[in-house]
């Protein structure tokens, strides 16, 4: 397995601060407050990061508009240069931004490089920027008038970030945001918040002007700042559905464009011909990779039929050969959650949903870390015969427990899913080809994978769900990102020559 390096700070060392990043440098936090960040494999305290103010987060802002101007009027090529500069800054020193995750997430370092890498496709998907800003133009529309459109930024724009993607989801916003001309404010998360300032530095050195990306720490207060501030144009957020809702309302309510990815609650049907250890294994690597602390993680599998008690049995024998440790481990391939309070949450369904009349075919309270480790560990688990009524279902877990669902036709698969406030993506696995295209026609999900578990597009498509998983109308990255980014203006020319113009009050037409 790849190593990756320690961060800066290792976690032997005394705490240390992440502080703010403005206007091209670190900015030493001045509110006076602070909050802990934890390696979730030790549950030692590793660090503390500065909370902005109101003041700090306009002071980022004032950064970002005074650079607008000459950023937005930087030609396409030199903006090229730049993004390909950062692209290969993150790929050349991949390993030390990976050790953050580890360090700060509990990521181990499989999982950490493969987040990175599906962040490069969209740095790699901006260095286009010259053939995905072109317009459209259209010669003589009318005797001696031309039209056409083009594609201008916003200004300053924003991006709050969670704690499950701390490197992979700001590079979805900033690649797009920046390449298309606008400056950028990055609010992470709290409790990963070292990989932000990282890139911040590989951007300084790709030659990204001062200004043009900003970092600004902490919770609620940075929040509102920015959802309230007149100057930033637009925000773009991934987190829990609740906390969506408010940065969609929020935002729009001050003038703002949004996009707000909110949480999930993704099923994957097996119907009864599907080949169950491809399915088993499909299952077991999305539901408990990264802890199962991913928006497109697998939660739920929806057993059709007969299929149901060897699936359980295959998903069942799979789970004891899962090695959970610290991404310090070169072996081990699931690690912990991200803090204390996280895991205890998670762990509370595997009380409440036996309670309820769910089976726990595996509980991941009986694993070693668990019971005598220091660290937010939580060991895999399984739950069988799960209702939707059951709070272990409503609710998204957000954790290394996957739920089994037990109905005996394909119709009433489908309307679980439909039925289901949630619709960020889902999978079926089956052989039948016809079954799979009626699956992709009728349910209500934003992502759809046919045998393929975790169909999180590709950096030219982009990424979003439907219902309670996305507020707004514009999918993140890719040609959608593109739209976010931008406003477009349409141009209508006329270069009439002397003499021919004349006063005519009727309205404008084109024949």
């Amino acid at each position: 397995m790849t190593q990756v390096a320690e961060p800066e700070i290792s976690k032997t060392s005394p705490p240390g601060r992440v502080s703010h990043w403005i206007d091209g440098r670190p900015v030493p936090g001045t509110s006076g407050r602070e909050g802990p960040v934890y390696d979730p494999a030790t549950g030692a305290l590793t660090r503390h990061v500065d909370f902005a103010s109101i003041d700090e987060v306009s002071a980022a802002v004032a950064a970002a508009k005074a650079a607008f101007p000459a950023w937005r009027a930087t030609s396409l090529s030199k903006r090229t240069d730049i993004m390909f500069k950062i692209r290969n800054l993150v790929d050349q020193r991949r390993n030390e931004l990976a050790a953050h995750l580890t360090a700060e997430h509990g990521k181990v370092p499989s999982d950490a490089l493969g987040e990175i890498a599906r962040g490069l496709e969209n740095l790699e998907f901006a260095t286009g920027i010259p053939h995905l800003l072109k317009g459209g133009f259209s010669e003589q529309v009318s005797t001696g008038v031309d039209v056409y459109q083009i594609r201008q930024p916003l200004g300053v724009v924003a991006g709050i970030t969670p704690f499950n993607f701390p490197a992979m989801v700001p590079m979805w916003m900033f690649g797009t945001a920046i390449a298309t001309g606008n400056t950028f404010i990055l609010k992470p998360s709290e409790k990963d918040p070292s990989a932000a300032n990282f890139l911040a530095e590989l951007l300084h050195d790709a030659g990204v002007p001062d200004g043009v990306f900003n970092v600004v720490h902490g919770d609620k207060v940075a929040v509102d700042a920015i959802l309230e501030h007149p100057d930033i144009a637009a925000v773009s957020f991934v987190g829990s559905t609740p906390i969506a809702r408010h940065i969609y309302e929020t935002g729009t309510r001050n003038g703002k464009r949004v996009q707000a990815l909110g949480g999930a609650k993704n099923h994957m049907i097996v119907l009864p011909d599907a080949d169950i250890d491809m399915a088993a294994d499909a299952a077991v690597s999305a539901a408990y990779g990264s802890a199962g602390e991913r928006c497109m993680a697998i939660s739920v599998v929806v057993a059709v039929g007969d299929i149901a008690d060897p699936l359980v049995e295959a998903l069942k024998v799979r789970l004891p050969k899962i090695k959970v440790g610290p991404g310090t481990d070169p072996d081990a391939e699931m690690g912990p959650l991200v803090t204390r309070e996280h895991r205890d949450k998670v762990a509370s369904y595997l009380d409440s949903g036996p309670a309820q009349g769910a089976d726990l075919v595996v509980d991941g309270r009986e694993h070693v870390l668990f019971q005598e480790g220091k660290g937010f560990f939580l060991g895999v688990s399984l739950l069988d015969r799960v209702s939707p009524e059951m709070e272990c279902y409503r609710n998204e877990i957000f954790g290394p427990v996957l739920e089994v669902v037990r109905v005996p036709t394909y119709p009433e698969a489908v309307a679980l899913i439909n039925d289901n406030p949630y619709g960020n993506g889902t999978a079926i696995f089956t052989r039948d080809g016809g079954a799979a295209r009626q699956f992709q026609f009728e349910v209500n999900t934003g992502m759809v994978g046919i045998n393929v578990p975790i169909p999180v597009p590709v950096a030219y498509y982009s990424f979003g769900g439907w219902k309670a998983s996305l507020f707004g109308d514009l999918h993140m990255y890719g040609p959608e990102g593109i739209q976010f980014y931008t406003r477009a203006k349409i141009v209508t020319s006329r270069w009439p020559d002397p003499g021919t113009s004349k006063v005519d009050l009727g309205f404008p037409r084109t024949r």
